[in-house]
């Protein structure tokens, strides 16, 4: 049963396990690309915020006064840093930093919450730098996939591709023509089915992912076939191991 499994399994057509089947390796086609739009900023994400300056006096100000501080420079002529992690975006979309009090960032890309941050840090900085960024860059695949998990990700452009990449890729069970996407979208879900086998995926508006996104890949018949094979095979070796006891115990008596 298990050879009749491995069968059914090896019967769907290669353009069922195979990426982009439709592109010919003949032929070179172009295939408009999707764009990338920069994720926002939600209540709940949390950021890690680093302010860089010139004026060592001030920076060492703040330094005593917040945690989770570096240390400062001694000369003025060095660059003096003072990086705080793990901001909470509140529920009215603020982040409270040491000395700047409470920044306002929901509904902001991280590069225009970062210039918004400079802006307030130059009240009290000589020529600050910013660098802001996600902390809490969470991408979840789940399902037919080698490492099925959470991912917090250093870095916002990511796309489908790269996140079943690292979850090791889809097993040979894996619905590559019906990928399951969902999406928080202003507190309702968005349900979206991806086909891996089509190169149009490349251009979808769901190409590149979002903080919280989900994945998930639902496993082929062949699987369920495979499953239900083992399940019989274990029964017929149950079977057949009780009759053969019964038989020695019925010989013995």
């Amino acid at each position: 049963m298990l050879f009749g499994a491995f069968l059914l399994s090896s019967c769907g057509s290669r353009q069922n396990v195979t990426y982009f089947s439709d592109l010919d390796s003949n032929n070179i086609k172009q295939v408009q690309m999707a764009k990338f739009k920069e994720p926002v900023i939600q209540t709940d994400d949390i950021l890690s915020i680093t302010v860089q300056t010139l004026d060592a006096t001030s920076t060492t100000s703040m330094n005593q006064t917040s945690t989770g501080t570096s240390g400062s420079s001694s000369s003025p002529a060095e660059a003096t840093t003072t990086a705080v992690s793990g901001f909470l975006v509140d529920k009215e979309g603020n982040v409270e930093i040491p000395i700047l009090g409470k920044v306002k960032v929901s509904g902001l890309t991280t590069s225009e919450a970062k210039e918004v941050v400079r802006t307030r840090a130059s009240k009290y900085y000589k020529e600050p730098t910013v660098q802001l960024r996600f902390a809490n860059y969470k991408i979840t695949v789940l399902g037919e996939v080698t490492k099925p998990a959470s991912y917090n990700l250093p870095y916002e452009k990511v796309t489908v591709l790269d996140a079943i990449s690292m979850a090791g890729d889809l097993t040979i069970y894996g619905k590559r023509n019906n990928i399951l996407l969902l999406r928080d979208n202003d507190g309702k879900k968005d349900v979206v089915r991806l086909d891996l086998n089509s190169s149009t995926i490349l251009s979808s508006p769901y190409f590149y992912l979002q903080q919280n996104d989900v994945i998930y890949v639902e496993p082929s018949k062949a699987k369920a076939a495979a499953n239900n094979a083992a399940r019989n095979t274990l029964i017929t070796i149950g079977v057949s191991v009780a009759t053969l006891l019964v038989t020695i115990l019925a010989r013995f008596n």
